[in-house]
């Protein structure tokens, strides 16, 4: 999804503060699948996600007339996001666990003929890849869930964690080569 202009997103933020729903409705409309998004590749609980994605436009509702465009709105939201996430966590004193393999077998994709598509092959490799997200250090993956979950830009993200572009382009590079390494089977593997 692409971002609003700047100018829109200003005049819905102020019209939002004013009480104006449509304008309210544009920005949740607009955010709460990428909100969602990152929050459900973070906790693997889509019920979890959905409650924290409300609670984090709850907060937007409540502090959105004291908020002022400086172009951050979207580093703004994800971080009240992740901090709901991390505070709720925090509360369960549980770390996630990614879904079993009946819950991911009943998501596996459909053929045009209405069969499953391997279930248990696109099951497995679901388990691999949060596998080996699971190995990377949690700056690696945070990264990783704010590019390919969330969809942020390289920019947005190194606003959103105040830390260098290079750093972050950095940090993805070797987060991906990474996750490459450890999904690559041993007769993939290129000889050393």
């Amino acid at each position: 999804m692409t971002d609003l202009p700047r100018e829109q997103l200003e005049e819905a933020l102020r019209n939002a503060a004013d009480g104006d729903q449509r304008a309210w409705r544009l920005i949740v409309d607009h955010y709460s699948a990428r909100v969602f998004g990152l929050l459900r590749a973070h906790c693997g609980n889509a019920d979890l996600a959905e409650e924290i994605t409300q609670s984090t436009f709850c907060t937007i509702a409540a502090k959105i007339g004291s908020y002022v465009e400086s172009g951050r709105f979207e580093a703004w939201l994800f971080r009240i996001a992740m901090n709901r996430l991390r505070d709720e966590m925090r509360r369960r004193k549980r770390q996630a666990t990614p879904a079993d393999q009946q819950v991911l077998s009943r998501v596996a994709p459909v053929e045009e003929g209405g069969g499953h598509v391997e279930a248990a092959a696109t099951a497995g490799e679901i388990a691999a890849l949060r596998g080996a997200l699971g190995s990377l250090n949690d700056a690696d993956q945070r990264v990783v869930h704010l590019r390919h979950a969330a969809g942020l830009s390289f920019r947005q993200i190194a606003d959103l964690l105040e830390e260098p572009l290079g750093t972050i382009l950095a940090r993805h590079h070797r987060a991906l080569r990474k996750l490459r390494d450890l999904l690559e089977t041993p007769s993939e593997k290129p000889p050393d």
